[in-house]
């Protein structure tokens, strides 16, 4: 990988002199127990503080501690008035900005856009502890309170939300969170080298704002440098001869696309432009920017969006990503290309900083979910080179695996056993973003940083990259031999395609890791919604399971596989559903484990839902794949409740399709045996009747469905509505399959 300055190596702040805090203050009263008349640099963020590597803030706050600066902590403000954000004075250098470890609107909202009752980031799991777009909420509170510090932002929120992006919650196309926020400077991704290197720069006096020669920002422009050549793809491709890409290592297929036929109510014709142009051999790459459609654009035409967002995802290997812009109004908002991986040394002194490894005292006895969870559990690596189109991971953290070496982790083992309050001998988790990633990687650098696939492992795992799990095998071996060690398992998501390589992996995976059960998503049995999810056939689960029931076998152990589904892909039609209910019925599964897939910003997915195109191929106007989606609160609920619990009554309403279910009728009446009847709603009368304390009409009785004549059950037909030949084939085919 490309060359960077050790995070560890820069001259040390003045203020390293007042050393290191048992935990990052959180009020005057600490500050001054330190000696600290002020603090360099204050972090908002809308997680509780709990002072351990697994929480954005605490590592971001522990290493610029290590940089000598004097950090304080604001969790959780009161974001109604100023005074919470006025709570630690005025910070000398910036105010830091985040969301949180999740962004605040899939904090707070399910997929179905409701509330949710409960924070898992917030003591005693709290909901309503920070408000719906925090990161622009806390930037403005920041400002009202101390109008001329800067303010930059930062965490996942921010991160997804660099560029134009899909709201799913507003259902709108929504521009850059630089915008909304006026922040000064956004640092995308895992931010430690640009957010050390700005820390230091502005402490000598730069203003964020003029900082923009680092990887992994965002800021303002008004217009592109000079000495930039402009490489310009804010239109379709359209035919014409393809340039090959300059190495051949790219993986880049050529390719033309049709010609759009006019028609009278077509867009404009749109110019050929060639997305690989000829530029000047000697123009070196990072003078070159790649300018997407504005936001004006993507706001306005859905396939254009689809074009930007396949752009982005082309240009975030950090070996040869481009510098990218879009034009917001009179703005322009550029992004550097992606930030550096973090070395091994570098990850190691990170996860070495003195953290409490508890919450913050001020949180008495309060009990905080998430810490709970990961109490006793270590990370040994970040990142991850699936590629998965509805999750996050790969855009925030990069596809190069950051590892730590073995003896950081067997380091931090001993530290729970030793300083972590109620450890009994298990450590509940030894993996990362996905478990079996840890020192895994292309076989070649050269290739490395030439590559532009979106994943390594999708279609089929590649040549190129070296599968070996011998490392990952030698390091459960040290960490179950640590002394006070009883158990070690593995929670984190098991990449079986990858596991599978590795036979000895699965082997000593199931002897000695697995706790009775473990959990794996293959998220669907379709071909059609797992190639828009670009995750592997059931062919590799098959074999997985195969080796799974083996070794279990073999170790005189009886465990299970839990699998984890998602509903209304993109990509997902009625048939989909009813065939992986058939799979689950086939191998005695009630899948309890099916979230609805929610559309977060800058999935490669969600540009597919809003859009109806499909970013992993080359975007046309005309030609082009279109990607149905499930929509509408009623099917998406049919499309998730299908595969938990299939039910005839629910099938004949699933086979009918979302536009044909009849009128909205309540539980008591979807329950009711055929023919019951029901008096009108008397809502009216019934509630004045309470008010005077009269007398209330009674529900109708209505028997049981179970226990009722005619009620449906297993070996039961269903009836026919009158729907045509079309609908009564629906019906036969459903009770055909559940009847089997």
């Amino acid at each position: 990988m490309l060359p960077a300055k050790n995070i560890f190596s820069y001259r040390k702040y003045w203020a390293e002199r007042f050393g290191v805090a048992p935990f990052l203050p959180m009020s005057r009263a600490e500050m001054e127990a330190l000696g600290w008349d002020s603090c360099d640099i204050i972090l908002v963020t809308g997680d509780a503080y709990v002072d351990h590597p697994s929480f954005g803030m605490a590592i971001i706050g522990r290493l610029l501690e290590a940089q000598g600066f004097r950090v304080g902590i604001i969790a959780q403000p009161d974001w109604t008035s100023v005074e919470d954000f006025q709570r630690l004075g005025k910070p000398n250098l910036f105010f830091g900005v985040t969301a949180g470890n999740m962004d605040s609107m899939v904090n707070r909202y399910t997929s179905d856009r409701k509330i949710r009752r409960n924070d898992a980031y917030t003591p005693n799991d709290e909901g309503g502890k920070r408000p719906d777009r925090a990161v622009i909420v806390y930037t403005q509170r920041c400002r009202e309170a101390y109008r001329d510090t800067p303010v930059i932002i930062g965490g996942i929120e921010a991160s997804l939300r660099r560029i134009a992006h899909y709201d799913y919650w507003s259902e709108k196309v929504r521009r850059s969170i630089l915008l909304d926020a006026k922040a000064d400077l956004l640092l995308y991704g895992n931010a430690e080298r640009a957010l050390v290197e700005v820390a230091h720069r502005v402490a000598k006096g730069e203003h964020p704002k003029d900082i923009q020669d680092l990887r992994g920002t965002a800021f303002m422009r008004d217009a592109v440098p000079g000495g930039f050549v402009e490489l310009d793809s804010t239109e379709l491709d359209t035919p014409g001869k393809v340039d090959p890409h300059p190495d051949p290592y790219a993986m880049v297929t050529p390719s033309t696309c049709e010609t759009a036929e006019q028609a009278p109510d077509a867009p404009p014709p749109v110019k050929v432009v060639h997305l690989h142009r000829e530029i000047p051999r000697d123009h070196p790459r990072e003078m070159t920017v790649v300018r997407l459609p504005s936001f004006e654009q993507v706001k306005s035409d859905p396939v254009l969006y689809a074009h930007a967002s396949r752009l982005l995802h082309l240009e975030t290997n950090p070996g040869n990503a481009r510098a990218l812009v879009q034009r917001h109004g009179d703005k322009e908002v550029w992004l550097n290309p992606p930030p550096i991986p973090l070395t091994t040394p570098e990850m190691d002194a990170l996860f070495d900083l003195p953290y409490a490894r508890a919450p913050h005292p001020a949180y008495g006895d309060a009990r905080i979910p998430a810490w709970e969870m990961i109490r006793f559990s270590v990370n040994i690596m970040r990142g991850c080179f699936g590629g998965c189109t509805f999750c996050s991971i790969t855009e925030h953290e990069g596809r190069i695996i950051q590892n730590r070496s073995e003896e950081s982790i067997i380091r931090e083992i001993e530290e729970i056993r030793d300083k972590v309050e109620g450890f009994t001998g298990v450590i509940s988790d030894l993996g990362g973003p996905t478990a079996n990633m840890y020192r895994i990687a292309c076989k070649d650098e050269k290739i490395e940083q030439s590559c532009r696939r979106l994943s390594c492992v999708y279609p089929e795992i590649c040549k190129n990259l070296n599968t070996d799990h011998s490392a990952l095998i030698h390091l459960y071996r040290r960490a179950r031999q640590v002394p006070g060690v009883k158990k070690v398992l593995i929670a984190s998501g098991l990449r079986y395609d990858l596991a599978v390589e590795s036979p000895e992996y699965v082997k000593e995976l199931v002897t000695h890791h697995v706790g009775g059960y473990l959990k794996i998503a293959p998220e669907h049995t379709e071909q059609g919604p797992l190639s828009h999810m670009m995750k592997p056939g059931m062919g590799s689960y098959d074999r997985f399971k195969a080796l799974f029931d083996k070794f279990s076998k073999e170790a005189g152990k009886e465990q299970y596989l839990i699998p984890y589904f998602i509903a209304a892909h993109p990509g997902t039609t009625d048939e989909d559903m009813m065939n992986l209910a058939l799979w689950l019925k086939r191998n005695g599964f009630r899948a309890d484990q099916v979230q609805a897939f929610l559309p977060g910003p800058m999935a490669l997915a969600t540009a597919m839902y809003h859009t109806g195109r499909n970013p992993l191929k080359n975007v046309r106007r005309k030609g082009a794949e279109i990607v149905q989606s499930p929509k509408g609160l009623r099917q998406r609920r049919l499309h998730k409740g299908l595969p938990a619990l299939p039910r005839p009554g629910e099938l004949a309403a699933f086979a009918r399709g979302p536009g044909e279910h009849g009128p909205r009728r309540s539980h008591r009446q979807r329950q009711a045996p055929p023919g019951a009847a029901f008096p009108a709603r008397r809502h009216g009368r019934n509630r004045r009747r309470r008010q005077a304390g009269g007398p209330q009409t009674p529900p109708p009785e209505i028997p049981h469905p179970a226990h009722a004549p005619g009620a449906v059950g297993p070996g039961t037909a269903l009836p026919r509505r009158r729907g045509g030949a079309d609908q009564r084939q629906n019906d036969d085919r459903i009770n055909r399959i559940f009847q089997d």
